[in-house]
């Protein structure tokens, strides 16, 4: 896919060649200034009419007429060097894939040295390039009728670049895998829940785990029962699918310590259970799995990378149904922790899985815990669509997953837990807690409801019932599922060890 080039060569045949632009009151410079001899100065002169824009994310195409080995030349504007971030440059060329999509092109030459400035290096430009690629050219296949006509994708990318042949190629690997996982977990958001059952999710991860040598281990109902996973085993009483808990493990270190444990939320489908939704609300409930899909694809991540650190990833799958044999407000149950929990909502589902899958990720030695989960419409309420819902109860812990979602560019806000909280969620008169104290602060009461069950252990709740979906195309992708979390989780596990 990726080939680099030390040497700057603009006459090598290419269907287009892509450069990056800043806003600068001086001449062209270096390579580019040699380019614009070719073209006998007349890039000079489509810069000074505003033909080439340099505003940010400006896309500018002109045809060479054969002046160089290129058939199209692709500017991508950058704005004032000043304000470049990793963000920008990576969404730049997200729309500079999907201009090369549209135009049914498969290769491109970029030059990677043009993007370059003292506030990102050559490693930081290449990880974006790469890492946008996949994320901006990626379509959910779905399910219609396809014509026999194969369709063009891009198969090869030549970078020219004078800096480090072997740190520009590392980068672009780190990237792409990066890249390739979000759109791995974007596609099991994407399909529907009759063809991504919890079964379907375990064999799922039984192949990723064969694939990368993880140790895999799925619960089935009677190992939950012996368990007392009764909070899990509640939620899925409704259904005539079988419940599963999936537990990938892999082992980065000599000894089994400092793990970090990865919980998310698996549920396949969820009416809401006899507390039902709307008929509104209930349409996309296939995607309720969006905290599964991002531990499974971080661990595709991992698999790929293979850090130096330890990683028990843990999710609880099933559906949440209406039968008679479903649960009901008012029920009372006991998790796999012995904690009793009065039912309120059974819409109040995705916590009572969360809490048995914590408590086991702790029985398998997690020593910092991070549970993902499109847990409440309230996050949606208090933070809207970008931002994605945090709780914590260790400072430390939350900052170096606050560092990894700002490197991802998957913003976070943290929310904040009270003792009155705790109280709320404890404010049960028949049972140890309750699952759904009300409506106020709803996103805080589901979040201090699973923390019961991390206890003293460091814990960091991600909520991303607003950002796992998105309904408009962006640079980085199409509409739909947004893979949210996935490079954050990895990213912490990679990070770890240098920030701990």
């Amino acid at each position: 896919m990726f080939h680099v080039k030390n040497e700057i060569n603009f006459v090598e045949a290419t269907e287009c060649l892509i450069v990056g632009l800043y806003d600068k009151p001086t001449k062209f410079e270096g390579n580019i200034a040699k380019l614009d001899e070719l073209f006998e100065g007349q890039l000079t002169e489509l810069v000074k009419s505003g033909d080439i824009s340099a505003k940010k994310k400006a896309i500018s195409k002109i045809h060479t007429f054969g002046k160089i080995g290129a058939k199209r030349l692709i500017f991508i504007g950058l704005g004032k060097e000043k304000d470049v971030t990793f963000e920008l440059v990576r969404e730049a060329f997200g729309k500079a894939f999907k201009e090369i999509q549209h135009s049914k092109l498969e290769d491109a030459t970029i030059y990677l040295d043009a993007f370059l400035s003292e506030k990102i290096e050559h490693q930081d430009v290449a990880h974006a390039l790469s890492e946008a690629l996949p994320l901006a050219t990626y379509e959910f296949a779905g399910y219609k009728q396809k014509s026999n006509e194969p369709k063009k994708q891009i198969r090869r990318i030549t970078i020219l670049s004078e800096q480090d042949q072997e740190e520009v190629g590392a980068a672009l690997t780190v990237g792409y895998v990066y890249g390739k996982a979000t759109n791995s977990a974007r596609t099991l958001v994407n399909t529907p829940g009759n063809l991504l059952t919890a079964t379907d999710m375990a064999n799922y991860a039984q192949e990723l785990g064969e694939k990368y040598g993880f140790e895999v281990e799925i619960l089935e109902k009677a190992d939950m029962l012996k368990l007392g996973m009764g909070a899990l085993l509640a939620v899925n009483q409704g259904s005539e699918e079988p419940p599963k808990l999936i537990v990938l493990k892999y082992q980065g270190k000599e000894e089994w310590k400092d793990v970090i444990g990865l919980v998310g939320k698996g549920i396949t489908f969820d009416t809401g259970g006899y507390s039902i939704k709307p008929k509104d609300g209930i349409v996309g409930m296939k995607t309720d799995m969006g905290g599964a899909a991002a531990v499974l694809g971080a661990m595709e991540i991992i698999g790929e990378l293979r850090p130096e650190q330890n990683v028990v990833a843990v999710i609880p799958s099933t559906d949440n149904m209406i039968s008679g044999s479903a649960f009901k407000p008012d029920d009372v149950i006991t998790s796999m922790s012995g904690k009793t929990i009065e039912v309120l909502n059974t819409d109040a589902e995705g916590r009572l899985v969360l809490a048995d899958a914590v408590t086991y990720a702790k029985h398998h030695g997690a020593e910092y815990l991070v549970d993902v989960a499109t847990l409440t419409g309230g996050v949606i309420v208090a933070l809207g669509n970008e931002t994605t819902g945090a709780l914590t109860n260790n400072e430390a812990w939350f900052e170096q997953v606050l560092e990894a979602s700002y490197e991802a560019g998957e913003p976070i806000w943290r929310l904040p837990l009270f003792q009155k909280d705790i109280d709320r969620v404890r404010s049960s008169k028949i049972a140890d807690l309750n699952n759904s104290p009300g409506r106020e602060g709803h996103a805080i009461m589901g979040g201090a409801f699973v923390g019961e069950f991390a206890e003293g252990t460091p814990w960091v709740h991600l909520d991303i019932a607003g950002t796992s979906v998105t309904r408009k195309n962006t640079e980085l992708g199409p509409a739909g599922a947004t893979g949210v979390m996935t490079r954050t989780l990895a990213l912490l596990v990679e990070r770890f060890e240098m920030n701990k």
